[in-house]
């Protein structure tokens, strides 16, 4: 089965002059439909780097949320590089189109080519609905365009999950469990690791050392991830071996 990435994209990301948001929130939403984020990639405006990412995510398989830069202004480059990487024209979408203008009689403003710029897609897209100020975003394939504002990106988001992959929803449920090992050693409890990956095939096992702080001393935290049912008894093994090598060990 196909993996899912995320592309956030923003020179003031990059730049440092705003922290992102969307890689946790993107997290949430899908694992809230029993599903988990393979991968991530940050961008700058860069049209020409951006071509590149996207000609090799467009030649797999995955479902790709793509954050930021499909708007009309000069550091936009987003629907532009999407069209280059795909080999197709922009051309203005004629529901993106009815959408710009409902919107813009909405607020009493003229409808300038400025404004149709932001309905130009992808020849082949699809609209994905702004439920904020109908300036719609797009789908090419499996790849989905939003914009940077959260407040518009993440409800996009979750109508394109709902929409179109909710045959995927919790279709491989997954549990995690994990101990805290006092003074740990990774070198010591790696012979561990590979045991329980080896005697509970689908599971992984994870270790994050911690280097100690004033407030709390050295440990690993040591767990296992994956189908729930195998989580239990690979925890009850790996807490009768950590015991076995002299550790002490706390619940996570």
């Amino acid at each position: 089965m196909s993996g899912i990435g995320a592309l956030i994209i923003g020179d003031e990301i990059i730049l440092g002059r705003r922290q992102d948001k969307h890689f946790a929130r993107i997290v949430e939403i899908l694992a809230a439909r029993g599903l988990t984020l393979d991968w991530a990639l940050y961008a700058g405006d860069d049209r020409d780097r951006l071509v590149e990412t996207l000609r090799r995510t467009l030649a797999g398989g995955d479902i790709v949320f793509s954050c930021g830069g499909i708007g009309n202004t000069p550091d936009d480059h987003t629907r532009q590089a999407a069209a280059a990487a795909a080999g197709v024209e922009l051309v203005l979408h004629p529901n993106a189109e009815r959408e710009i203008r409902a919107r813009y009689a909405e607020t009493g403003r003229e409808v300038t080519p400025y404004a149709l710029d932001m309905g130009r897609f992808p020849a082949g897209s699809r609209i994905i609905p702004n439920p904020v100020n109908r300036i719609a975003g797009f789908s090419f394939g499996h790849h989905h365009f939003v914009p940077g504002f959260p407040q518009m990106a993440w409800p996009m988001i979750e109508w394109v999950l709902d929409k179109q992959y909710a045959d995927r929803f919790n279709r491989n449920p997954t549990a995690d469990a994990a101990i805290l090992v006092w003074d740990g050693l990774e070198s010591v409890l790696t012979p561990l690791m590979i045991r329980i990956e080896s005697e509970f095939p689908g599971l992984k096992v994870f270790s994050l050392p911690f280097l100690g702080s004033a407030e709390v001393r050295r440990h690993i935290e040591l767990g296992v991830r994956g189908a729930p049912e195998l989580v239990p008894p690979a925890m009850d093994l790996m807490r009768c071996e950590v015991r076995a090598l002299g550790y002490a060990f706390s619940e996570k």
